[in-house]
């Protein structure tokens, strides 16, 4: 597999991803020529500065597209246009109309196109939706999540302009799993400046709540932590993970019932190393796509609502 890697910023994690595989044959392609030779260089790739070509040269299989989110829906149509296969950063789109436009597009189309929800490949979510699919404690009733983190990327903002699109995205994916689309949406902001934020989300359903707390407020040394409680009729399942600088995530998953108190056991994963799994077997025809354009747009929806709210309080 040939894959063209566009962006050196959050493009890294990807990168990190293919440089422990012997399956990938990656370029990575920036802007800038220094930066592009040196982060290309850390995972032992080679680079160019010319995006066209990624389009343009019939080797590459697979277009990732890790660019700023204006670009995401342009790329991937071009992508397709191209006739190459398209692996974007979330979310798909600013907009639902682009969305949508790239979700009609890729039914069109012959080739196959990824949208990075990482956290649906996350062992404890996974876990959470079996026990919503399958019953296990009973009706979902109550879900908290919350994500905090430091910040962790040198000149990335994650203020109030950011927050919804950049870091609640793929828990109202999480939302909309489990309760489906809320009824009635309660927004509390703070911000410390342009670049430092919070955001609180309630959410109303029909027998049911939600609460959505992110955070970019944290020092250094918290790194990102997150998590989630669920109340069921019959039970409570409370996950927590924290992310370090290395990258390399923990987590674990508690089942309460009134039988006591265990521990789940679940298979240690990397979200993003899972998630790119998916997409090479998708295309190596041995799986069936779980994150294609179509399967988001919902999630996106209830997101832009939320920004659309937050930035309106500005």
């Amino acid at each position: 597999m040939k894959i063209a890697l566009l962006g050196t910023g959050f493009g890294q994690a990807h990168a990190a991803v293919y440089a422990a595989r012997g399956d990938a044959e990656v370029v990575m392609f920036g802007r800038d020529p220094d930066k592009t030779a040196k982060t290309a260089g850390r995972f032992g790739f080679a680079h160019c500065t010319d995006t066209d070509r990624a389009f343009d040269d019939a080797s590459f299989d697979l277009i990732d597209i890790c660019l700023p989110i204006p670009l995401h829906s342009e790329y991937v149509l071009r992508a397709l246009e191209a006739g190459k296969h398209a692996l974007v950063e979330l979310p798909l789109a600013d907009s639902l109309a682009d969305a949508q436009r790239v979700a009609e597009a890729t039914a069109r189309s012959d080739k196959q196109v990824f949208v990075d929800m990482f956290e649906r490949f996350i062992p404890a979510n996974r876990a959470l939706f079996d026990a919503v699919r399958e019953g296990t404690y009973g009706r979902l009733e109550q879900l908290s999540l919350w994500n905090r983190t430091a910040p962790l990327w040198p000149g990335f903002s994650l203020g109030l302009k950011a927050l919804p699109l950049e870091a609640m995205h793929s828990d109202m994916d999480i939302v909309m799993h489990t309760l489906g689309t809320p009824t009635r949406l309660d927004i509390t902001t703070v911000a410390r400046d342009a670049d430092h934020a919070a955001v609180e989300v309630v959410m109303g359903f029909d027998g049911a709540l939600a609460r959505e707390s992110v955070s970019a407020l944290m020092p250094m040394p918290w790194s990102a932590r997150g998590g989630y409680t669920a109340t069921f009729t019959g039970g409570v399942l409370e996950s927590r993970s924290t992310m370090g600088f290395d990258g390399k995530p923990s987590g674990t998953v508690t089942a309460y019932t009134p039988e006591g108190v265990r521990e789940l056991a679940l298979p240690k994963a990397d979200q993003y190393a899972a998630m790119i799994d998916h997409v090479l077997a998708c295309l190596r025809g041995e799986a069936e796509n779980e994150i294609a354009p179509a399967s988001v747009l919902d999630a996106l929806q209830l997101t832009l609502d939320i920004d659309q709210r937050v930035n309106a309080k500005e």
